[in-house]
């Protein structure tokens, strides 16, 4: 799989991204990355370049989000020497810079109207044009954009330019959140762990089962950047611990609390806890015809956890 082993995760619908992402970076198309904030857009972007005909040439990364509009220009394009106040030389820009490779524009949903123009131009042409001058110059660039909201729907509202949406859009790919591949949940951990504890030079945590079940419930807002930020701040509180539900922040838990449904609701009048707990393992037990494994598994207990509570309300069946 190449670069794209950099990728975690098993999932189908990560699986399926993947062998269109490979498809895509053999050729030379213009892609358009979409997804939540931190699904990993930026890790694909790289896995493509890499994988690209582009992979030993410049790979330039720019926010489109972090810069004001009145510098963005100037950094893609470049200027001329007294073009505005404070342009005291010819400086080049990342288009230039980036002549032969890759350009990588994230959160290009934040891109300027008056900066989308020029982009369209040199999508459409191949040309660009430095603030303050007045010739144009051609450079060889393939564009990999990323967004992190629907640029229709930003079209719709004139948000965004139609046709540079069009020109964008040419072979988009969709990265799911990480809430729709929860299966991907305990391989990225422990990825995570590993490379955190290699850091930090420190004995990795581990999760326990109900951890990592609160953890396959949450919606991961976040995605994988906010599971990977946990990841950090357990491994470094808890470096060789075995984390348990209560050592999860709050939210996790109240998120469990609130959201998963009842499986068993408290009559008005209480219950007889050790009779249910003993019912439910003659229950168990019934069922699976004295088969002590499958009856732990049941309970949602371990073999020896379940011999234990046998043994304090008295059952005798032989051993299955």
């Amino acid at each position: 799989m190449g670069h794209f082993k950099s990728i975690i995760g098993h999932s189908p619908s990560l699986d399926s991204l993947i062998r269109s992402a490979k498809m895509v970076a053999a050729t030379d198309v213009t892609v358009l990355l979409k997804g939540e904030t931190g699904t990993g857009k930026e890790v694909f972007a790289n896995a493509i370049q890499k994988e690209s005909t582009r992979a030993d040439k410049s790979f330039i990364t720019i926010n489109c989000a972090a810069l004001p509009e009145n510098l963005i220009e100037s950094e893609l394009f470049g200027h001329k020497k007294g073009s505005f106040t404070g342009a005291t030389s010819n400086t080049q820009g990342l288009f230039q810079a980036a002549d032969g490779g890759t350009v990588f524009l994230d959160e290009i949903n934040s891109l300027p109207l008056s900066i989308q123009a020029k982009l369209l131009r040199f999508l459409e042409s191949g040309e660009c044009l430095a603030i303050g001058d007045v010739k144009p110059y051609n450079v060889d660039v393939r564009i990999i954009a990323a967004t992190n909201s629907d640029l229709s729907k930003q079209v719709a509202v004139g948000e965004f330019r139609r046709d540079l949406y069009y020109r964008l859009d040419v072979v988009p790919l969709e990265l799911p959140p990480l809430s729709k591949r929860t299966e991907d949940i305990e391989h990225l951990i422990t990825h995570f762990l590993t490379i955190i504890a290699d850091n930090h030079s420190i004995e990795p945590p581990k999760f326990s089962k109900a951890a990592l079940r609160i953890l396959k419930d949450y919606p991961w807002p976040g995605n994988i950047r906010e599971l990977r930020n946990l990841c950090e701040r357990l491994s470094i509180l808890l470096a060789g611990k075995i984390i348990e539900p209560e050592n999860l922040p709050g939210h996790f838990v109240t998120h469990a609390t609130m959201f998963k449904p009842e499986i068993f609701t408290l009559p008005e009048n209480g219950i007889e806890l050790e009779s249910l707990e003993a019912n439910l393992i003659h229950q168990a037990l019934s069922r699976t015809k004295g088969n002590r494994s499958k009856s732990a598994k049941l309970l949602g207990l371990t073999r020896d956890t379940l011999l234990y509570r046998m043994q304090k309300h008295g059952f005798t069946t032989p051993e299955k």
